[in-house]
């Protein structure tokens, strides 16, 4: 028998598909579309680049074109990005520049991502217990974004380095010090999407960010002589929860919108 989906799973969907704020234009490189800006942010930009002697950003009659090797591109724009304090906080971390098949064409610095309306993708790991709990994380008080909320066991970004799978592999070791050959029944559960605005700041002023992100989950049993322990500072504290009251932390906003959702799949809903 089919079980109801609960309120609070319907609210964690509808804050999941939302609108631009406001107009986004479409942003090309090599006749593909990877990305959209509001035009104010591209004007900006442009603006910037009229002061060198060389742009690789172009305004046509229905969007903006990116020129050059799309790597190098990326680079410059991030950079003057930067210095309009148009970016989030810097990251000195490449992402991949994806086509709508998930392929990528380059990179950009992570930090330059949003306010482009570039696709990412991430990943998420559900951490079980043999006796039917959840090992959850609090995020540091020190993250830019959602510092002290809830999330996942793990969850992290896929690098421009990255698979899916080695990003699983290395994150799962720096968030909580586990090594995945140590898990038990680690499986792929499903995917996850997010297209929302978001309120992330540049500068101490909005940027018109958007997030549009494929999030890859997994599961694992985590044996009972494995204690997560965190490696890279980007982690308050850990805990082991029941189904209840994990489900009730993300019914009350406790947890990130992308942990609440994973966990909500994770869970059959």
């Amino acid at each position: 028998m089919m079980q109801n989906t609960p309120d609070w799973v319907l609210r964690l969907r509808a804050l999941s598909d939302q609108p631009p704020l406001r107009e986004r234009v479409p942003i090309t490189w090599g006749g593909i579309e990877i990305g959209d800006a509001e035009p104010a942010v591209l004007q900006q930009i442009e603006r910037a680049f009229s002061y060198q002697r060389a742009t690789v950003l172009r305004k046509e009659p229905h969007g903006w074109r990116i020129d050059g090797n799309l790597t190098e591109s990326m680079a410059r724009i991030a950079l003057v990005m930067r210095d309009l304090k148009l970016t989030h906080v810097w990251r000195n971390e490449q992402l991949p520049v994806l086509d709508s098949r998930s392929s990528a064409l380059g990179t950009i610095e992570r930090s330059a991502v949003r306010p482009l309306g570039l696709s990412t993708r991430a990943v998420h790991l559900v951490g079980e217990t043999s006796d039917g709990q959840f090992w959850i994380q609090q995020r540091a008080m020190s993250k830019s974004n959602d510092p002290g909320l809830w999330d996942t066991l793990m969850g992290g970004m896929v690098s421009a380095v990255d698979t899916v799978e080695t990003a699983l592999e290395r994150e799962t070791f720096e968030e909580a010090g586990l090594q995945l050959h140590s898990l038990f029944g680690l499986t792929h559960g499903g995917l996850v999407q997010i297209h929302r605005p978001t309120e992330d700041l540049g500068g101490g002023h909005a940027t018109g960010s958007f997030i549009r992100e494929r999030i890859d989950w997994y599961r694992a049993t985590v044996p009972a002589n494995c204690v997560p322990e965190n490696k890279d500072g980007e982690v308050e504290r850990f805990a082991k929860v029941s189904r209840e009251s994990m489900m009730a932390g993300v019914a009350a906003g406790k947890f990130t919108l992308e942990a609440g959702l994973v966990i909500a799949a994770s869970l059959g809903f």
